[in-house]
């Protein structure tokens, strides 16, 4: 399995619109952040988890030439509006795309989209085929679980897809998920910042936390805000938990 991050930021990107936030960058480019998007390469499979809103930037810098199947974590914005983009890959693969999700994030997608689906379908917008992850399911031949994980107010989903296990914006993750994610080799967790605690998202120090009650292998952290320093970061964190940048691809 080859994992692709093609964004590894807060939900306001790094910096933010505006330019706010870009005094505190120190040219080091994994400093700067998309929103948060994955690419997963497993047993021939193209599988994307979430659609942010730079999709199309993050599909030329990592050269993805098909998509076979979406996973949609839940439905902010932040994760689900660059669906538009996949337009291109229907115009190629002359197909509808597969798309898994939750229920909640079902209808959310058909409301602010609805020039995509049904009556008011507009000619040539993105096709996607929506089903519902309630449970484990498997698509041509890879075992994919849904991990039903807290993030705040709302319950959302991570995927588990072989040793990896993929949960952004948790934070907090219920006991039967927690025995699904051990004995995974590669976690990866969002960690928000440093400090103070967020209603919503986990910090960091939580997230090692979190990382080392589960025994995991390796844990990649990802949806940091500006503050979070790549290199400062780096050197206080213990050496089973990495921070994740823009553009990196780790084997599992």
């Amino acid at each position: 399995m080859k994992l692709t991050f093609l964004g590894t930021g807060t939900s306001m990107g790094v910096p933010v619109a505006g330019g706010f936030g870009s005094e505190m960058l120190d040219g080091d480019p994994r400093n700067e952040r998309y929103r948060c998007s994955a690419w997963v390469q497993y047993k021939g499979l193209s599988i994307l988890i979430d659609v942010s809103p730079e999709f199309r930037l993050q599909t030329l810098r990592a050269g993805i030439k098909k998509i076979d199947l979406v996973l949609i974590t839940h439905e902010h914005m932040d994760h689900i509006s660059g669906l538009d983009d996949l337009r291109s890959y229907n115009y190629a693969q002359k197909s509808p795309i597969p798309l898994y999700t939750s229920d909640r994030t079902a209808r959310a997608i058909k409301r602010r989209f609805d020039y995509m689906f049904g009556e008011n379908k507009y000619p040539g917008s993105t096709s996607v085929d929506i089903q519902i992850a309630t449970r484990p399911f498997e698509f041509r031949g890879v075992q994919i679980h849904p991990l039903q994980i807290n993030h705040g107010s709302i319950d959302i989903l991570g995927y588990k897809i072989g040793d990896l296990a993929y949960m952004t914006d948790t934070k907090k993750i219920p006991d039967k998920t927690k025995e699904q994610i051990r004995g995974c080799k590669v976690m990866v967790l969002s960690g928000l910042r440093w400090a103070p605690e967020h209603p919503t998202h986990l910090t960091i120090p939580e997230a090692v936390k979190l990382s080392e009650e589960l025994g995991v292998e390796k844990t990649y952290l990802i949806h940091m805000n500006v503050y979070v320093n790549h290199n400062e970061s780096s050197k206080k964190l213990p050496d089973h938990v990495d921070l994740a940048f823009d553009q990196l691809s780790i084997d599992i």
